[in-house]
């Protein structure tokens, strides 16, 4: 094995901060995911129970837009993790 200098020990430990950087980036979004499923999910268990109780329509449509932003949690994961990925990329590997 050949002798590190000083630069390769430095490159090295910058590589694993970039990658630790964007591991906790996708850790972030995961969260960021799981939490919006949570309000989500509590938001139209509210209107469900709201729209029995008093058959206003208006609870369907604020269900199906509650819904709707549900639907834009895991696109915006995935961007998250493919960025990750590109950012990664663009190091040596570790």
């Amino acid at each position: 094995m050949a002798d590190l200098t000083p630069f390769d020990d430095a490159v090295g430990k910058a590589d694993q901060m970039v990658a630790q950087a964007c591991a906790i980036a996708v850790q972030d979004a995961t969260d960021n995911l799981r939490n919006l499923n949570i309000m989500c999910t509590t938001a139209i268990g509210v209107l469900i129970g709201n729209y029995v109780k008093t058959q206003n329509p208006i609870y369907l449509d604020m269900i199906k837009k509650v819904g709707d932003i549900a639907l834009k949690g895991p696109p915006a994961f995935a961007l998250t993790g493919a960025k990750a990925a590109e950012v990664l990329s663009h190091f040596k590997k570790i």
